[in-house]
């Protein structure tokens, strides 16, 4: 693709806002088999300072250290021992704070796509869901900390058509056991790549508990 790559200072923005200019942007990847492209259609916001959902809570580490900034830079992280999930970072150097990438539509080559996710039931599958995405991707443990806004990086940012006002919906994060109820989430209303929503069992335990 020939579209310059997503501009960074875009991004030193506070993560809720720029959770919501990423709504519609495109990711693109070089894969061995050939290039994917999609489009975001729901993401996450995750803010370290004050977020106790976000990795980033208890201050810097190794592994979190992408979140501390700059902005622009892939945050790639292994969970349940099963599966990678990719965030993109946000806000100024040195204050943590990234998106999740939840989930996305495909734009290109879908033969290429089903190669790189041959166990998908459907096209709406293909990226529905952060471990989805990141597989559809081939992100691994190696891209970590990749320049997204770098037109030589082999997974790159590019702006997207803006996504208007009435599409866009917000709600509670998926799955997550802490600030549950904020609604960090955004997605683009009536896309089928939008993955359902689902409690954090510690969640529906204590409201079960209240009844």
């Amino acid at each position: 693709m020939t579209v310059g790559t997503f501009a960074r200072e875009h991004l030193a923005v506070d993560v809720l806002a720029a959770a919501r200019l990423l709504l519609g942007c495109l990711v693109v990847a070089d894969r061995p088999d050939g290039q994917v492209v999609v489009r975001l259609v729901e993401l996450e916001a995750y803010r370290g300072s004050d977020d106790p959902a976000a990795h980033s809570y208890r201050g810097r580490t190794d592994r979190n250290a992408v979140m501390f900034g700059p902005p622009g830079y892939l945050y790639v992280y292994f969970v349940y021992g099963l599966h990678f999930c990719a965030n993109i970072s946000c806000l100024p150097h040195g204050k943590p704070g990234a998106v999740l990438l939840r989930g996305a539509e495909v734009i290109s080559d879908l033969d290429i796509a089903r190669l790189a996710r041959p166990t998908a039931r459907s096209d709406a599958d293909l990226a529905r869901g952060p471990a989805r995405l990141a597989t559809l991707l081939g992100l691994q443990r190696e891209h970590n900390g990749l320049d997204l806004t770098d037109p030589t990086s082999p997974v790159r940012l590019l702006p997207g058509d803006p996504v208007p006002a009435q599409r866009v919906r917000t709600g509670p994060r998926v799955g997550v056991a802490a600030a549950q109820d904020r609604a960090w989430r955004f997605w683009v209303d009536g896309s089928p790549a939008v993955s359902a929503y689902r409690r954090h069992p510690n969640q529906a335990r204590r409201q079960s508990d209240r009844k």
